[in-house]
Order: structure tokens, then C-alpha cells, then sequence
């Protein structure tokens, strides 16, 4: 099975390890994972601010450069989502693109999603030990119906307790630009939500997508909380322990 990992432009530059790890989990799942060296953003940022053009013209780019593949793998709901949702909105007009828009959303899933509802995976290779509490990512939760698929990766590692924290399902947040244009908005929600994972007396919050967990490990570290901030894929790896 011939799989494109599309790391993503945050795992990228902020935390690369969660690519590493992505690849990890794929390949001891069977996969012969690609990276795609010329892959660049998926275009949300600038759908997201309006900018139609820019977006169409990514989505092009990455559909182009996507199309040889059986699946296309993000370690991220978000991008992962909009591949699949906005894509085929953006370039309706262009019956073509239209329709490679659509043969792409079919192939795209976020990893967890992929993991637990493709490949049927019955263990994975990482060792961890600790207690984790599991944050629900907007757009993986409420776009992509991501919600047992983690935790069902969680309990096949026999070191982990999951300890759920109160309003999991609640926003982070982040939103992308929402935390910078509604600076003061976006730092109420976060401390409710580092209010929840203290509460949860977990030593480590897990969840799927890094903008969120960006946000989330700012706003503890300000709070004076050492708790823990890691990705799905790090967990699952064994590459955060």
C-alpha cells in the first residue's frame, strides 16, 4: 500500500518529530510511505483569510502532486479536513478539478482516522508509561468524526491510563488566526481548557493536532503547569516517553 505522508507546514517547522513518528506508525502498519519533497501548504490559511485565488491555486498543486498515490496521511485533522471538505467546495466551478478534487477527498485521512478505520490496527509500536488525559480537536471531532479512534490506539499500550478531562470536546482556543485577531477571547477559552486538564490529574495531554497543542503548552507554561503537551503520533511511537 503506497501512502504520501503530507506533514503538514506546522509539524515542518515547529515540532518534526511528529512527522518522524507518523512514518514510524505507518510503516509498522505495512505501508510503503512517500514523503513528497515538493509538498507545500494545503492552502487553509489562505482560504481561511479570504484569499480564494491562492487557496484554488494550492489545492491544484497538491492535487497534481498527490494523484499517484492509493492513500494521502496527515498527522493533522484540520489540514486533513480541509483537503477533503474545502477542496472539492473550491474548485466546483472547474468540473476537471472538480472531479480530482473528490478522488483525492475519498483518499485523504487524518492518521488516527486512517489507523483504526482503514488499516484496522491491532497494536502499534511504542512503549509509554504515564497517565494521559485526550484533547478533541474542532475540526477532527465536529468535520471528521474523529473521537474513539485515538483512545482506541491508547488502550492497546498497556502502560497508558487515560484520564478524561472534563469539557474534552471544548475549543482549545487556537482557531488559527482567531488567536491572534481575538487575542483576549482566545485566552479565556485556553485557560478553561488548562483548567480541565489540571483538574484531570494527568501527567501528559495527548491530542492530534499541533496548532492546538501550541497553544494549549503556551498558556500551561505561563500558568506555572509542567504538565506534559504531546501529539497522538509521538505517543503511539514511543517517541515522547
Amino acid at each position: 500500500m503506497r501512502v504520501a505522508l503530507f506533514v503538514t507546514c506546522l509539524v515542518d517547522v515547529m515540532r518534526p518529530s511528529i512527522g518522524f513518528a507518523t512514518m514510524r506508525l505507518l510503516e509498522a502498519a505495512g505501508c510503503d510511505v512517500v514523503v513528497p519533497e515538493d509538498q507545500t501548504c494545503c492552502g487553509q490559511p489562505a482560504w481561511s483569510a479570504g484569499e480564494a485565488d491562492a487557496a484554488r491555486a494550492l489545492a491544484k498543486k497538491n492535487i497534481s502532486d498527490l494523484a499517484g498515490f492509493e492513500y494521502v496521511v496527515l498527522p493533522s485533522a484540520s489540514c486533513a479536513e480541509h483537503i477533503k471538505n474545502a477542496y472539492p467546495e473550491l474548485l466546483a466551478g472547474e468540473p476537471e478539478w472538480a472531479e480530482k478534487a473528490a478522488d483525492l477527498s475519498k483518499r485523504t485521512f487524518e492518521l488516527t482516522s486512517f489507523l483504526v478505520d482503514v488499516l484496522k490496527v491491532n497494536e502499534v509500536p511504542g512503549d509509554f508509561h504515564g497517565s494521559i488525559t485526550y484533547h478533541d480537536s474542532c475540526k477532527g471531532l465536529r468535520k471528521l468524526g474523529i473521537k474513539q479512534q485515538p483512545r482506541q490506539l491508547l488502550a492497546k499500550m498497556k502502560g497508558v491510563t487515560l484520564r478524561e478531562m472534563g469539557e474534552s470536546e471544548e475549543c482549545c482556543g487556537f482557531g488559527g488566526a482567531f488567536a491572534a485577531k481575538f487575542g483576549e477571547i482566545s485566552t479565556v477559552i485556553v485557560d478553561r481548557k488548562c483548567a480541565s486538564i489540571r483538574e484531570s490529574g494527568a501527567e501528559v495531554v495527548v491530542g492530534g493536532d499541533l496548532g492546538c497543542l501550541l497553544n494549549i503548552e503556551g498558556r500551561l507554561r505561563r500558568r506555572g503547569d509542567p504538565t506534559r503537551v504531546l501529539h497522538i503520533a509521538e505517543v503511539l511511537a514511543g517517541e515522547g516517553q
